[in-house]
């Protein structure tokens, strides 16, 4: 089977069409923005207040993300959220080229950016099992994670080479009209209208998949998006409150013990990574391989995602969840370099192993999650798995200066580096971690060519 067998897929193109125009953006804009803001003010308080508010809402909002990409079509969802994403970007440029931003303004919109960015983020991420079959899904995964990376790399120079020539407005303004692209590209997704389970077990090898441009047909009715019957012609489903939505999707969650025992693991081991890397390695590589150095040292972690990605692409593991959780123990060197021996060579050959290490993990977190949790509650686990992941960002933020100051750098950040590898041990001490199985399917001979794409 071709690595790029999930581009035969309209919707897929769709799909990673928008998501790559969305990340090309919002690489673009915490770079406008900071200078928006210093410019407006200087104050890096007031930057903090902006950037702190924006993720604060967003993680308030997660959950009901979660819940509405569970009640409502996925796509639809998606479209809104980039349109609105748009204005309140468009509304932030405007104010900052024309010269009457405030912070307060800039406050109130980037809250409401926060909100809409939680609205969409369960949808986006829950939504490619209903594009794409069973067995191309982790190939699918690694494409997707490739174009995220990719418009990263490119993005954040895009977006200083923009805030240096014409100003931060305008790098504003490339983001608001990205997320406009995106939602474009979004709305030509076309889903069916019915949801693949989780849990069903694949075809025999003999019968031949869906052709190329087809989308896969789903096993299990969803209900019509009017609330009325669904598309097997049954009665439609009781609809209940968002709260018994939430609570269900919680329950799908705790009931999974490889889902929250990952969960608290990286959890621990965003709180270390954020503190040691984003807090702490620019306060080392000041001192001692400059700055510009540090620059390098981040492109060579996202060469190795990159490279990662393309990896994770051919990877047949039977244990898939325990192959990806083991690679993550390569997020321990960039910490241990910079706390042990912070040379120039060492820290771009640690930063590379890391890049290539935590993208095996994302392909088969996004794969197993998909495979195992049932589809009309993914979008909900989902919710509950970023939630847990954006509170502790913002914990190890704060936390790691005055453990700095009371302990010195250098321990703090051999000290996150064990805290990571406990975690890391943590997680794979779980049977059900360690014995989850990623469901291997055999390749199958391609339709014949002269099938049409359905339509609906």
């Amino acid at each position: 089977m071709s690595v790029l067998e999930p581009l035969r897929y309209s919707s897929f193109r769709y799909l990673l069409t928008g998501r790559t125009i969305n990340s090309l953006g919002n690489a673009i804009a915490p770079v406008a923005l900071a200078f928006a803001v210093l410019d407006l003010t200087g104050s890096p308080s007031d930057l903090g207040l902006i950037v702190g508010t924006r993720m604060l809402v967003n993680v308030v909002f997660l959950l009901f993300g979660g819940a509405l990409a569970d009640r409502m079509p996925k796509h639809h969802l998606m479209v809104g959220a980039s349109f609105a994403a748009a204005a309140t970007q468009g509304a932030v440029a405007a104010l900052v080229l024309s010269g009457t931003a405030t912070i307060p303004l800039l406050l109130a919109l980037s809250a409401v950016n926060g909100m809409v960015s939680a609205l969409a983020l369960p949808a986006s991420s829950s939504i490619l099992p209903q594009l794409l079959p069973a067995e191309i899904r982790q190939q699918g995964n690694a494409l997707s994670r490739l174009s995220f990376n990719g418009a990263t790399i490119v993005g954040a120079p895009l977006g200083g080479v923009i805030v240096a020539s014409v100003g931060p407005g305008w790098g504003i303004a490339v983001d608001a009209v990205a997320f406009l692209l995106s939602g474009c590209a979004f709305a030509l997704l076309r889903l069916p209208t019915v949801a693949a389970p989780a849990e069903v077990e694949p075809a025999p090898a003999e019968v031949e998949p869906a052709p190329a441009e087809v989308e896969p047909a789903p096993a299990v009715a969803e209900p019509a998006p009017d609330g009325g019957p669904t598309a097997d012609g049954g009665p439609a489903p009781e609809r209940t409150g968002i709260f018994t939505d939430l609570r269900t999707g919680w329950s799908e969650f705790r009931s999974r013990t490889w889902l929250w025992v990952v969960v608290a693991g990286f959890a621990v081991i965003n709180a270390a990574l954020s503190g040691g890397m984003s807090v702490l390695g620019p306060v080392v590589a000041d001192a001692t391989i400059g700055r510009r150095a540090w620059g390098f040292v981040l492109a060579a972690q996202t060469v190795g995602m990159v490279l990662g990605a393309l990896v994770a692409m051919r990877l047949t593991f039977g244990r898939l969840l325990f192959f990806g959780v083991a690679c993550t123990a390569f997020e321990i060197l960039p910490m241990l370099t910079l706390g042990v021996a912070p040379h120039l060579g060492l820290l771009l050959a640690a930063a590379f192993l890391a890049g290539l290490g935590i993208e095996q993990f994302v392909v088969a977190w996004e794969t197993s999650m998909q495979e195992h949790v049932p589809a009309d509650k993914l979008a909900r686990v989902y919710s509950y798995d970023m939630v847990g992941s954006f509170v502790a960002i913002p914990v190890g933020q704060v936390a790691v200066g005055p453990i700095a100051q009371a302990v010195g750098v250098a321990p703090t950040l051999v000290g996150a580096a064990a805290l990571t590898g406990l975690a890391v041990v943590g997680m794979l001490s779980s049977p059900d971690v360690r014995n989850l199985r990623h469901r291997l399917v055999a390749s199958a001979q391609p339709a014949p060519a002269v099938m049409e794409e359905s339509t609906r």
